[in-house]
């Protein structure tokens, strides 16, 4: 087991809808395109009628999908007005998080909340990131009180509150430092 560099979790933390999720992916785009191996899972709104009426797991490891939660499930732990899907949860994000801390070279944790923490596995796989000493990117509930999310706020070498005023210069300043900490660009 590694030990992660001092200052290589970030976290990202703000109110819903501020842009936290925009930034995380302007980061990966930017981190792809200098042809680092990103890995981890993160969450997409689904809306119909122009209400939200759940969300979705997405690999950043191997592009799979799932449901995390829906408005409509009957099984499963309720958070707020939606029912999580602990199988899919398992399957697409913790198996994410498992393979990026095998294989990846930056983590992607969008995000680490009152939802994805209702799941063993996926706490499984957010632990294994850590243990994994790799540089991680990780959206935080920004009050949620929980042993997990303590640590990841012990460890952090930076948490980065989220807001209209900062959004804008957040994900170019975040690639420059986590490129650096995995070792610079890839590709020439």
């Amino acid at each position: 087991m590694r030990t992660e560099r001092m200052g290589s979790i970030w976290l990202l933390t703000g109110p819903p809808g501020v842009g936290k999720s925009t930034v995380v992916s302007a980061v990966v785009m930017r981190l792809k395109s200098a042809g680092v191996v990103v890995g981890g899972c993160t969450t997409l709104e689904r809306r119909e009628k122009g209400s939200r009426v759940g969300f979705q797991i997405l690999s950043l490891t191997d592009g799979t999908r799932g449901e995390l939660a829906s408005a409509s499930g009957r099984l499963g732990p309720r958070v707020g007005r939606y029912r999580v899907n602990l199988s899919d949860l398992a399957s697409v994000g913790g198996r994410a998080l498992l393979q990026a801390a095998e294989r990846s070279e930056v983590v992607v944790i969008d995000e680490v909340g009152p939802m994805e923490l209702v799941s063993p596995e996926f706490r499984k796989g957010v632990r294994a990131c850590i243990d994994s000493g790799k540089p991680i990117m990780a959206v935080v509930h920004e009050r949620l009180d929980d042993d997990l999310l303590t640590e990841l706020r012990d460890r952090a070498g930076e948490t980065i509150t989220v807001a209209v005023e900062n959004r804008g210069g957040i994900a170019e300043r975040l690639s420059k430092a986590i490129l650096e900490a995995a070792g610079g660009p890839k590709t020439s």
